[in-house]
Order: C-alpha cells, then sequence, then structure tokens
C-alpha cells in the first residue's frame, strides 16, 4: 500500500498535539496582543476600554529627549558590540573547527558559558572585574560586556553551519598556492555567510534586549531602551512603554523573518553543493 491511513488512536493523538501546540501560542502571544493595543489609546492610564485612539505615545518616543537617548545609546553600543561578537565569535568558531587537540570542548564550553550561568553572576562578575579598571559606567565597558554576552551565539550558528563545509574546496585553494587569509576569505567566509548573518542577528538582539549588565556596569550616560522601559515602569507606569514595547516586538518579528530567510537560503545552499 502506497498510503497509510492513520489509525483513531494516531488520529487522536495527532490531534492532541496540534491543541496542545496552539494552546500553547495562545498562551504566549496572549500578552503581546494586550500590550499592541494600549500603546494607541488616548488616555494616560493602561486600562481597558480604551479612551479613544492615539499616536502621541509613539511621537513621545521619538521626540522625547530622554527615550531618544537611550534608543541612541542602543544602537551604539548594540552594533559595536555586534561587530566585536561577530568577528570574534567567527574566529573561534572556525579555529575549533580546523583545531584537534586535548581540551578543544573545554574551550568550547567556556566561550558558551555567558549563555548558561546565570545573567546576573555574569554582571557582577563584569562589574567586580572592570572597577577596578574604570570601566564602569562607561561605553567601552559595556560593549565589552555585550560582546561576551553576544559571541556565544555567533559561536554556535558559525559552528553548525562549518559542519556542513566541505574542506576540500580549502585544501584546493592552498594547494594553488592560496595562503590561508586567502582562502578564507574567497572560499571560506562565502560559503558560512549565512551561519555568520545569522550568528550577528542573534548577537544584536541579545545586546539590544540586555538590561541586567546595563543595571550593573552603566552608568547615566550610558542608559539604554530596556533600561529606561525598567526605570519607567518602576517610577511612572505610561502607555509610551507600551508603544516602545510594540516597536520593540515588530524588530523581534524582523529578526526572526530574516533568521528564517537566511536558513533556508543556507539549506538550498548546502541542497546546491550536494
Amino acid at each position: 500500500m502506497q498510503g497509510h491511513s492513520l489509525t483513531l488512536e494516531e488520529r487522536a493523538w495527532k490531534t492532541a498535539l496540534w491543541t496542545a501546540a496552539v494552546l500553547t501560542f495562545v498562551f504566549l502571544i496572549a500578552p503581546l496582543l494586550a500590550i499592541v493595543p494600549l500603546s494607541f489609546n488616548g488616555g494616560p492610564f493602561l486600562t481597558y476600554p480604551m479612551q479613544g485612539f492615539s499616536l502621541k505615545w509613539y511621537e513621545i518616543v521619538f521626540t522625547d529627549p530622554a527615550w531618544a537617548r537611550s534608543l541612541k545609546n542602543s544602537l551604539i553600543v548594540g552594533v559595536t558590540s555586534t561587530l566585536l561578537a561577530t568577528v570574534l565569535g567567527t574566529l573561534a568558531a572556525v579555529g575549533l573547527q580546523r583545531a584537534r587537540f586535548r581540551g578543544r570542548g573545554l574551550i568550547m564550553a567556556v566561550l558558551l558559558s555567558p549563555m548558561i550561568v546565570p545573567v546576573v553572576i555574569v554582571g557582577v562578575g563584569f562589574y567586580l572585574f572592570f572597577a577596578p579598571l574604570g570601566l564602569t559606567a562607561s561605553y567601552g565597558g559595556l560593549i565589552l560586556a555585550h560582546t561576551a554576552l553576544a559571541a556565544p551565539f555567533v559561536v554556535i550558528t558559525v559552528n553548525a553551519t562549518l559542519q556542513g563545509f566541505d574542506t576540500s574546496l580549502a585544501r584546493a585553494a592552498s594547494s594553488l598556492g592560496a595562503g590561508p587569509l586567502l582562502t578564507f576569505r574567497k572560499i571560506t567566509l562565502p560559503l558560512i555567510a549565512p551561519g555568520v548573518a545569522s550568528g550577528a542577528l542573534f548577537a544584536f538582539a541579545t545586546s539590544f534586549d540586555e538590561v541586567v549588565v546595563v543595571l550593573l556596569v552603566a552608568g547615566p550616560g550610558q542608559r539604554t531602551l530596556p533600561r529606561e522601559m525598567f526605570s519607567g515602569i518602576r517610577e511612572n507606569i505610561s502607555p509610551t512603554i507600551m508603544a516602545v514595547a510594540t516597536l520593540l516586538i515588530v524588530f523581534s518579528t524582523a529578526l526572526l523573518v530574516t533568521l528564517e530567510i537566511l536558513r533556508r537560503r543556507n539549506e538550498k545552499m548546502r541542497g546546491v553543493r550536494s
């Protein structure tokens, strides 16, 4: 038989799985659906029913000096730490993939430790390490801390991409006289570019969303967008926070769509090579 009809037990199990998946999705997405309409509320309170429709809270986000400064700080720290994390994470992943030595697993575990250790402990560690060096309350210290937090995501994505990399291409380039740097730039990097781009997007999202390390390491001049939202929730709950949250939801959704496009492109490239 070419076709296979599901038994009653299999159909019931499949229905239960789909029901559980839908309920889980609704549970996760329901708070977001409650936040977005409140960002257009005409009144100053976070209550339903809404008191009209207004875009003034979005106007405040882009015109208020505090919010504009925090957005600027988030972009400066996020872009700079993403560039550093992408370069360092890519080099680390390539080096560990090529090297074969005792202790390789330990080095990988150390590189990935910022993802595993609770962020509060990481933040306290950064503060104790940076304070004697004068790096607290500075852009440099905050960028270095965010780089350490974001680099593991680059290492993971690039390392996963390298698992399907055909090393014979690099050996062929070397046999034709290409040096290691030229081989990496002309052969390796173009083939692992989707993984590098995915890692960079994860790194930027990690930096852009980080608040605990900012609370411990940054000063008043380095207040990022999540830090400003945290202060607003504690001091003065306003629909402006809902507007910022909605913008972050849109931004995160755009990142996920971009990651999915890169993933499909990577799979298509692997299919062509195979």
